[in-house]
This record gives C-alpha cells, sequence and structure tokens, in this order.
C-alpha cells in the first residue's frame, strides 16, 4: 500500500537523516515545495514531530543557502590569485582582506578608489582584479604631481612604477589613475564612486597642516550618496597627538575629522586590532614588521639592533572604520 508521501507525489515518507538530505540536495526553488508536501504528509497522519522536523530543517537549508549566496566568490578568488606577490600574501594574517572588505561592503560592479596605493600596492593585487573580474572599476588616487616637494618618493617616480606594476591587463583590467592631492582634489568626478580606501595614510595627513580636511573633503565630493569611507590606520591611544610622528593616530581624531566634512559613523571593527602591540616603539609603527626598521628615518640601518621583540608583535593594533556619506 502507498504512503501518504508517495500518494503526494514522493516516496516513502522519509526518517529525519533522510530529511536532512533531501532539502540539501533540492534546489532553492524547489524547498518551499518540499516543505509544503512533507508538512502535508504530518498533517495527514505522520505527526507533529515530522511538522517540527521538516520545518527546522527547511530554516537550516534556507540559512546555509543564504550564507553560500552572501560569500563573495569574486573577492576570495581575487585573495587567492596566484599574481600577488608572497611577501604580501603572506600578511593577510594581520590585514584580514576577506573580513575587511565583506565588512566595509564591498560589492561586485563598484567603484573603488583605493588612495596612495604605492608600487603595485597590497590592496590593488585584490581590488583591480575584483574589479576587472566583476565588472566594476579600479581607479588609484596617485600622489599629486604638481606637489613634487611633499612627499620623500619622487610623484612621478611613482606614477611610472605604479603603470608598470598594474600593466597586465588580463589581471588588472582596465585600470584609471589620476593625481590626486589638495591641488587636485576634484581630480576624480564628483558623486561616481561607491567605496574610497585610505589605509594607513591619515598619519601623514595629520602632519601637513589642514591635509586631513582637504582629503576628506575630496572624498566626500567624489562618492555617491551613501557611498562608503573605508578606513584602515594604525591606531593610538586616546589623547595621543595625532601630530607625533609616530604613525599611530587615535580613532576618535578620524571619526571626529570626518564628521566635520558631513561623514557619519557607521561602524567600527576590531577585525584588524593586535592587543599585543604597545604603540611605543623606538621607531615608531615602523619598527613593527613589514618595515622593521631599526635607525631613525634616513639613517643606515642598525646591524645589532634586536628585532625579535618587535617581530613577536607583528604588524600595528590598527582601526578598522566604516564611514558613510548620507543619501
Amino acid at each position: 500500500m502507498r504512503s501518504r508521501f508517495a500518494e503526494l507525489g514522493g516516496a516513502e515518507a522519509p526518517g529525519r537523516s533522510g530529511l536532512f538530505e533531501l532539502m540539501k540536495a533540492t534546489s532553492k526553488t524547489r524547498r518551499k515545495s518540499v516543505v509544503q508536501r512533507l508538512i502535508a504528509v504530518a498533517a495527514v497522519g505522520h505527526g507533529m514531530r515530522l511538522v517540527l522536523s521538516a520545518i527546522w530543517i527547511a530554516l537550516f537549508a534556507l540559512l546555509s543557502q543564504a550564507r553560500a549566496e552572501s560569500a563573495d566568490s569574486a573577492l576570495s578568488a581575487a585573495i587567492d590569485g596566484a599574481w600577488r606577490e608572497p611577501q604580501n600574501r603572506a600578511r593577510d594574517a594581520y590585514r584580514h582582506p576577506y573580513e575587511s572588505m565583506t565588512f566595509w561592503g564591498l560589492k561586485p560592479g563598484m567603484t573603488v578608489v583605493e588612495v596612495d596605493p604605492g608600487i603595485r600596492g597590497w590592496w590593488t593585487e585584490i581590488l583591480a582584479p575584483y574589479a576587472r573580474a566583476t565588472g566594476g572599476a579600479y581607479i588609484a588616487a596617485l600622489p599629486d604631481r604638481a606637489q613634487s616637494g611633499a612627499a620623500a618618493e619622487s610623484p612621478e617616480a611613482a606614477h611610472a612604477a605604479f603603470w608598470k606594476g598594474v600593466a597586465d591587463k588580463s589581471v588588472f583590467g582596465e585600470v584609471k589613475a589620476y593625481d590626486f592631492g589638495p591641488q587636485h582634489p576634484d581630480s576624480i568626478p564628483a558623486a561616481s564612486v561607491d567605496l574610497v580606501l585610505v589605509a594607513r595614510a591619515f598619519h601623514n595627513w595629520a602632519r601637513q597642516g589642514d591635509a586631513t580636511q582637504a582629503y576628506l573633503r575630496a572624498f566626500f565630493t567624489m562618492l555617491k550618496p551613501g557611498g562608503v569611507l573605508a578606513v584602515e590606520q594604525h591606531r593610538a591611544p586616546e589623547g595621543a597627538d595625532p601630530r607625533a610622528g609616530t604613525g599611530y593616530v587615535p580613532e576618535s581624531y578620524v571619526i571626529e575629522e570626518a564628521r566635520k566634512v558631513g561623514f557619519v559613523l557607521e561602524a567600527r571593527s576590531e577585525i584588524n586590532a593586535n592587543p599585543k602591540d604597545t604603540r611605543d616603539h623606538p621607531f615608531g609603527v615602523w619598527t613593527l614588521p613589514p618595515t622593521r626598521r631599526s635607525a631613525p628615518a634616513g639613517q643606515p640601518a642598525d646591524p645589532n639592533f634586536d628585532h625579535a621583540k618587535y617581530d613577536a608583535i607583528g604588524e600595528s593594533d590598527r582601526m578598522t572604520l566604516r564611514l558613510r556619506k548620507p543619501d
């Protein structure tokens, strides 16, 4: 005699393990009908236990599906890319690229600006291939060549080195880059950007007069309404002087400066925190990896300097902030 489940279009009514396997193997579009069939079976003779089992398993399966769909496979692929330099990949343990970008709200198809990325920078190796793969756009805000005396490295040399690093279009796609700085704050069109990433720059701007405000106003202008300012920055203890030259600035300094131009602090994260970082090193944050400075800037390295203590700390304690331009 056929069971009631068979009469409703299925086989024999499955047990708990069979229900779980059925839900895992069933496409999302069919799960609703499967659950309805299971409940119908229970209602006509298999009892409330099967109803509860069906509901529990359905919820579990749908949550699993939602987690799988929310995972950004393109971002994972970019992070795992064979093109990344080995020394950059080794730093993932400290910089948490997937978690950080997910926190900041990176999505496929976005237009992303990276501020002062350096020579084929750490984030560039991830963000430019991600943009290429997802139909987005990667823009580098490079040092302004009109300010040739403002940086330790020649802006001309920085531009040349950057373009050499991203020359492979099969990996990095159609990268764009602009001279960007207080003298050219509008070089990137207004309301054209979804996300601006500033990684470890506020300690420099804090010592350049009103540069922090000039840069933040430019970011606010270039972002679309609802756009995100993503900040990763060496974090000083509260009350510390952001102009001290240690490479660290207080979290409150960044937040307050951003609020002055209209940004709203949406969230902060401890993804990149490092409680082992005492932030009182002889050569500032640059004493730590990856720089591992052993003498004051501009002086020869000290071959007798003991790096062990600082290597054991790892990379710096860093704030991770998501600030948003209001809609």
